[in-house]
């Protein structure tokens, strides 16, 4: 079995996100061998790492152990496709494909693979997310009733906000869904231990007409003040959803990109017959747990008042701030773990390609009730 350093990555996609993949994969001694962007040019001048010419180099490098796609929605199929055929192990940013016709083919191909394939869920591993989820096992809060919350931002809030996202060809057909409601719908399930089973959506698009940048701008970043010209949109700026899962509860979930002064406020509340849970992502280090006989507590994260499970994912002492980068750390600390025994565990401590399918075959459960407006089942 060999050991985290002894295992070799390379990260392809030279975006924000990209750039935290490398600097995780460095903070957990994984050797990165390289990176490779859209074009060479493009990735010598985002990235300190050693640069590929191209994502076959990649792939024909006999050397790599460990493929990170970070690129845009649309390429995710074809190149986890082409990453497990040649035998490298996958970790795949979210949406894991732009629709689950493609995500379906992949779980399978993974399957069959025998490699370890991950879905980019990486807010699961906030350590009181996991604390979340050990309590609401452990029975605190009793029979699950209602889980309600939302995911809201404001970096698309302008009509001069422009972004690859806003392309359906490149990003699927949901934006704010897949993009951002796609991980808190993957928390609810992971946090309750419940499926969602029934959607009622309704989606806007707040902005239909947008001041298109003639150049390419990065995620989160500002346009600029470039030559424009005004492009219809078509993808959605915010999604009111109703929720039904398995075991009867309901729920609901408000996804925005057009909420001013939220800057990545994802918030989740579980409701049940005997207390209360609830967490935001703008303050990750608290965890609200509500009472209806004796007073409400906030548990700050603190190893030693944890669930061992969760304790497990924090490394630095109680007000001593872990944030969004630690969870990419922890996540891929999981997935070395099982790269390192040369396959996945049987019951996989992150997100596989299964969990990104789920949230395709969802998203499309979504669409089809925006359009019919009607309570619509996702498929099992």
């Amino acid at each position: 079995m060999k050991q985290l350093h002894e295992l070799k990555a390379a990260v392809v996609g030279t975006g924000f996100i990209g750039a935290v993949h490398v600097d995780a994969l460095r903070r957990l001694e994984v050797e990165i061998l390289g990176v490779v962007g859209s074009t060479p040019e493009r990735a010598r001048a985002t990235s300190a790492a050693t640069v590929y010419d191209s994502y076959e180099a990649v792939l024909a490098d006999e050397r790599v152990d460990v493929v990170h796609l970070a690129t845009p929605n649309d390429l995710h199929h074809p190149q986890a496709k082409q990453a497990l055929d040649a035998g490298k192990h996958v970790v795949c940013e979210k949406p894991l494909a732009v629709t689950s016709d493609q995500s379906a083919e992949l779980v399978e191909l993974a399957g069959r693979s025998g490699l370890v394939h991950c879905t980019n869920f990486n807010l699961r591993f906030y350590p009181l997310v996991q604390e979340a989820r050990e309590r609401v096992r452990a029975g605190d809060v009793g029979e699950i009733w209602n889980v309600h919350g939302g995911y809201l931002q404001d970096w698309l809030a302008l009509p001069t906000d422009w972004n690859w996202r806003l392309e359906p060809a490149r990003a699927g057909a949901l934006r704010a869904v897949g993009d951002i409601g796609s991980h808190w719908l993957d928390l609810a399930q992971f946090v309750t231990g419940r499926r969602i089973v029934e959607v009622f959506a309704d989606l806007a698009t707040v902005l239909p007409v947008r001041r298109r940048p003639a150049g390419e701008v990065e995620t989160f970043a500002g346009g600029g003040d470039d030559a424009r010209e005004e492009t219809p949109v078509s993808s959605e700026d915010l999604a009111h959803i109703l929720l039904r899962f398995d075991n009867g509860a309901r729920g609901s979930l408000v996804v925005s990109q057009v909420s001013s002064g939220r800057k990545n406020s994802l918030r989740f509340e579980i409701d049940g017959a005997a207390g209360a849970i609830a967490w935001d992502s703008e303050r990750n280090e608290e965890l609200w747990l509500g009472h209806r006989d004796r007073p409400n507590e906030t548990l700050l994260r603190n190893e030693a008042l944890m669930h061992p499970a969760a304790a497990a994912r924090t490394h630095l002492p109680v007000a001593h701030a872990e944030g969004f980068a630690d969870t990419f750390r922890e996540l891929y600390r999981a997935v070395y773990a099982d790269v390192a025994r040369g396959e996945p565990a049987a019951e996989p401590e992150y997100p596989t390609f299964r969990d990104g399918h789920v949230e395709n075959v969802i998203g499309d459960a979504v669409s089809l009730s925006n359009r019919e407006r009607r309570w619509v089942e996702v498929p099992a």
